[in-house]
């Protein structure tokens, strides 16, 4: 293959970008980012990569979740802790109930670009470019708005850095101490059945930390029950930004994307000679691809062997997003060839994009009982393979809005109006995810049997 470099994807054919109208202020922005101190660092890569390598051997579980994509409206310090929120309970419910370690990752913290259909939106013979996420342009529909706009770029790194500031300070401050386990239910989910199915859970994890008390097991000389590790991730979508944050790591002399931990490639962008390909063969973080219903086995396997040419375990997440009832056509095949060539992965379930509709009042939506539907499938058909389920990754939010259908606390047709605030894809509120989080921690208590 040739030399790799951190700018050598400019040499590829490239999709799913935006175009600048000024390319002096793109370069003179670019310059400036690359002048920026990292928001992650290299060893913090390495720690993830090291706890992937766990979930890869069914040792542990990776939850992957956070927003659809962040915006600049919704940049509040009380979304963000909800949302950290939402993410310990998920964990909590899949570490006690399901019997394994949870590695926790965000979307967040860099999520800012999203893949759209097409180029261009028409609103009433008005044809602008589509919204692409606030890095890059706004979502209001007006000319001014809708064009590319380089300078969203540094409000993004300043956003990215004041959000993983405030998460460290909740994974290592005490927020995230398991006596405050009942502390971490949001005000919005008290009404419904999962809450008090979580309280109980509470209780008994209360009971536990007493006994373990009694045994001179605490916090003050255990870290990890006054701490977690939280980890980022986005869609290396927006190569420009990406490339500004690829820094040589200095104890090891290795490339890191230090825009993150973790970056992934869309099933949009994964073309194999392709520039999101070339660019995220060089970087050293731990990365995942997206593999819809159109993934062909073999170009899988060349994935793996351009990502991953050392089969390195921890590296390479393949999340798959295939749709209800599609599951069991399209996976077992991928899983076969992936095992007949002996490769190490990390399987995770992103049951979110294969099951989007629009609503009979014309909202784009997702119905909780197919979301529950594909994770319920992805760990029949690992059974049926003996291979290892490894993780979820979801579109969510801790906040009590009201984006997709269905759940225990039931979200109608009819309730979309009330508190749909995403700017691009519905996301489950906490609540649903929880739901999610017991189904997915009794399917691990039943594979461990």
């Amino acid at each position: 293959m040739s030399i790799w470099t951190p700018s050598s994807w400019r040499q590829k054919p490239i999709v799913q970008q935006p175009t600048y109208t000024d390319v002096e202020e793109l370069n003179r922005v670019l310059a400036e980012l690359k002048e920026y101190p990292p928001l992650v660092f290299a060893g913090e890569a390495r720690s993830l990569k090291s706890q992937l390598a766990n979930v890869s051997e069914g040792k542990a579980f990776l939850l992957q979740g956070g927003d659809c994509a962040e915006s600049f409206s919704e940049f509040h310090a009380t979304n963000i802790r909800d949302t950290f929120k939402a993410i310990l309970q998920m964990a909590v419910v899949m570490t006690y109930a399901g019997g394994l370690p949870v590695v926790k990752v965000g979307r967040l913290g860099g999520q800012f670009a999203k893949p759209r259909s097409s180029d261009t939106e028409t609103i009433d013979g008005v044809t602008l470019d589509a919204y692409r996420g606030d890095i890059i342009n706004g979502v209001e529909f007006t000319s001014k708005s809708r064009t590319p706009d380089p300078q969203r770029m540094i409000k993004a790194y300043n956003q990215s850095a004041a959000t993983l500031n405030l998460v460290r300070a909740f994974a290592t401050g005490g927020f995230a101490d398991l006596h405050k386990v009942h502390q971490w239910n949001l005000d919005f989910t008290h009404q419904s059945e999962i809450s008090k199915k979580y309280e109980d859970l509470a209780e008994e994890i209360e009971k536990s930390l007493k006994f373990m008390q009694a045994c001179g097991i605490t916090s003050k000389t255990h870290r990890t029950l006054r701490e977690t590790d939280f980890y980022t991730s986005h869609e290396a979508l927006l190569l420009p930004y990406e490339e500004a944050f690829t820094r040589k790591d200095s104890t090891t002399g290795d490339w890191y994307d230090t825009s993150a931990h973790m970056l992934w490639i869309g099933d949009r962008t994964r073309q194999i000679d392709g520039a999101h390909v070339e660019y995220m063969r060089g970087i050293n973080n731990p990365i995942g691809v997206k593999a819809g219903p159109s993934m062909d086995p073999e170009d899988l396997i060349k994935l793996c062997d351009i990502l991953n040419p050392e089969n390195e375990a921890g590296r390479l997440n393949i999340i798959v997003r295939m749709g209800a009832n599609k599951v069991g056509d399209g996976m077992p095949k991928l899983i076969r060839a992936v095992e007949r060539e002996g490769k190490k992965v990390v399987w995770s379930c992103d049951p979110m994009h294969g099951n989007t509709i629009k609503s009979s009042n014309n909202f784009k939506t997702r119905p909780v009982d197919a979301i529950l539907t594909e994770m319920k499938q992805f760990f029949q058909v690992h059974r049926a393979e003996g291979t290892y389920a490894g993780g979820v990754h979801l579109e969510m939010t801790g906040r009590n809005v009201t984006e997709c259908i269905g759940g225990s606390f039931i979200v109608t047709e009819e309730d979309l109006s009330s508190r749909y605030h995403t700017h691009c894809d519905p996301r489950l509120n906490a609540d649903q995810a929880l739901e999610l989080a017991f189904l997915i921690a009794d399917t691990l208590k039943e594979v461990k049997k």
